[in-house]
């Protein structure tokens, strides 16, 4: 028996007993089957030989120079040390690494690191909050690519690390957190100096110098307020700075605060600073690290969000040394208290080299920022008038003139000026810019004859 089939393309008749198809359908399951064929060898190709290569992440920062331990739960055991981070074990530990960029585009970072001979471990990298996570093994050191984000605006970029499993001691030992990419090209700034890995940890130092009127000036007074959440732990913000010394007041714990006032020696060979007097509850004694010479401190709870004033006092004693002398005011006590009288030999002179400044002076509290407000300085000259003072030069220490570090600024604010350093902020302002205030013309009520 035969059977008819019709081909709905073209009408046509076929006859075919054997197979019972047309042959339009019979070409088009033919050319359909050797294109999958052809697709399917040539995936298979593809998946077989593709290799991925991390991008190039040539330009090392230094973790010795540019990282904080940014969290670090009691009892943990992580350290920066020369070397870079160390001791890491802790998975609640943060250690952060910052540097900044001077232009947007592609940012692929690594880091270079090393385990333990036996162990192995898994880690976080976080870039700028976009997180990556690597495996690690081998007691090497080598590059090990984390990921690559792309950077919107320019300033400072933070490189987070943190454990996440291990099968050793520990997680790492990490030398530097390795970068490239278009945005790491130009204007790239971090603290390449290892000689200088301290002071640049530290953080840039801000200073405030101020232009007062010629003559002998015999005191000076000013007004400081820290705003809330600005007080640090390590924080010196000092108030009446001048060529021999300086007087301002610290945060040298979570449970201490002082008042300090200091004056140098004069040079080697030529005498020594020697108390003549303190305030009750102060402590006097010598100091030396930067400098040496006759340093007092009065261990007081001063609160951020108030302000406090300082005076300080300068005169020849006619026998050849001039004597320092400050008092300190708090709102919480509303008196003057003195808080020491130190004679400087071979030097006769009055105030001279007015100034202020806010530094950190912990290495590991580089990474906060703080904050002071300055406000109503006078100086009374020996002639027996006040003049206000409201113009001063902004200035930085080599730590920022290097390049080290950016994050300083300072300048003038509803009447106030104002110094800030630390917590890699971006817009820093140039070294030597003027900043002048209103005048107020109200000048200080002080009954110098009934100071303490």
């Amino acid at each position: 028996m035969q059977h008819k089939y019709i081909c709905c393309a073209d009408k046509e008749i076929i006859n075919e007993p054997l197979k019972m198809i047309t042959k339009k359908t019979f070409l088009f399951i033919s050319a359909t089957m050797f294109c999958i064929l052809m697709l399917s060898c040539k995936k298979a190709n593809t998946t077989t030989t593709q290799v991925e290569t991390p991008p190039a992440t040539n330009t090392a920062v230094a973790l010795a120079g540019n990282a904080y331990l940014t969290q670090l739960p009691q009892g943990a055991t992580e350290e920066i040390t020369d070397n870079g981070l160390g001791n890491w074990t802790n998975k609640e530990s943060v250690t952060s690494t910052y540097f900044s960029l001077g232009q947007t585009g592609q940012l692929s970072v690594a880091i270079k690191a090393k385990v333990s001979p036996t162990g192995s471990s898994v880690v976080s990298v976080s870039i700028n909050g976009t997180p990556f996570t690597i495996n690690l093994s081998g007691s090497e050191y080598k590059t090990y690519f984390a990921g690559t984000v792309t950077i919107t605006t320019t300033g400072y970029v933070k490189v987070d690390l943190k454990g996440i499993s291990k099968t050793g001691n520990y997680f790492a030992d990490v030398s530097a957190v390795m970068i490239g990419g278009t945005a790491a090209t130009g204007n790239l700034v971090f603290a390449n100096d290892p000689a200088n890995f301290y002071w640049s940890r530290r953080g840039p130092s801000c200073h405030l110098n101020y232009n007062t009127p010629p003559g002998d000036k015999e005191y000076f007074y000013s007004e400081l307020t820290v705003p809330v959440n600005e007080d640090k732990i390590a924080s010196y913000f000092m108030a009446n700075g001048f060529g021999e010394g300086y007087f301002g007041m610290q945060v040298n714990s979570a449970t201490e605060r002082r008042i300090l006032f200091s004056v140098w020696d004069p040079a080697p060979g030529q005498g020594q600073t020697t108390l003549l007097k303190k305030g009750t509850g102060v402590t006097a004694g010598i100091f030396g690290g930067e400098g040496t010479g006759g340093q007092s401190y009065l261990v007081y709870n001063w609160k951020a969000g108030n302000t406090y004033k300082f005076l300080t006092k300068a005169k020849p004693d006619g026998l050849g040394s001039t004597v320092y002398t400050s008092w300190f005011f708090a709102p919480e006590d509303g008196s003057w208290r003195l808080i020491a009288s130190f004679s400087r030999p071979n030097i006769n002179t009055y105030l001279t080299e007015f100034y202020g400044f806010v530094e950190n002076f912990d290495p590991g509290q580089g990474y906060l920022s703080r904050q002071a407000e300055w406000n109503n300085q006078w100086v009374y000259m020996a002639g027996g008038s006040w003049s206000e003072v409201t113009e001063f030069k902004f200035s930085v220490d080599a730590t920022a003139a290097n390049k080290q570090r950016l994050d300083c600024t300072g300048g003038e604010e509803n009447g106030h000026f104002f110094l800030k350093n630390g917590g890699f902020f971006k817009n820093g302002i140039a070294a030597n810019t003027l900043f002048t205030k209103p005048a107020t013309g109200i000048s200080p009520t002080i009954d110098f004859n009934s100071l303490p």
